[in-house]
């Protein structure tokens, strides 16, 4: 699904949630997906600059462009709920904590990519020696054959 309709989706459970009386913390999963979608659009926007399988740069740069400013708006919109509902300390505390988890995640990403990288080499490392104990047994083989045959003749 396209992150801007995820994220119009999650704002609308947001301000659907606070009308029926719901506090922030109860709709952490609904804020969630909204950053998630928020963060989305901007991922897309800056990757879509770079994809040559978009249709033409005009088109390409309207859609970014529109999406990534609608995710601005929503955010500019759960900004608002929030500081109306919790305070600004609380806006501070949320924005603290996505900043550490975000943190948390792409150091994650980043050992998860190093630890694949270092096992890709062990395999290299170990078919290099396999095949390496297979020649020199080849080429062992190949010498003893003619010195058989050197021997026998």
């Amino acid at each position: 699904m396209e992150p801007i309709l995820v994220a119009g989706l999650a704002y609308k459970a947001i301000v659907a949630g606070i009308n029926h009386g719901k506090e922030i913390s109860e709709l952490g999963k609904d804020i969630g997906k909204l950053w998630g979608a928020i963060d989305q659009a901007r991922s897309d926007h800056s990757s879509a600059r770079n994809s040559p399988f978009r249709g033409s740069a005009e088109e390409e740069a309207m859609e970014t462009f529109v999406n990534l400013q609608k995710a601005k708006d929503y955010e500019d919109q759960l900004r608002a709920i929030i500081l109306e509902t919790r305070g600004y300390e609380a806006w501070q505390e949320l924005i603290r904590l996505r900043a550490s988890i975000k943190e948390r995640k792409r150091k994650e990403l980043l050992a998860r990519q190093v630890a694949r990288r270092e096992r890709l080499e062990m395999i290299g490392k170990m078919i290099l020696i396999f095949l390496s104990v297979v020649a020199a047994g080849g080429l062992a083989v190949i010498g003893i054959l003619i010195w058989q045959k050197q021997g026998a003749v």
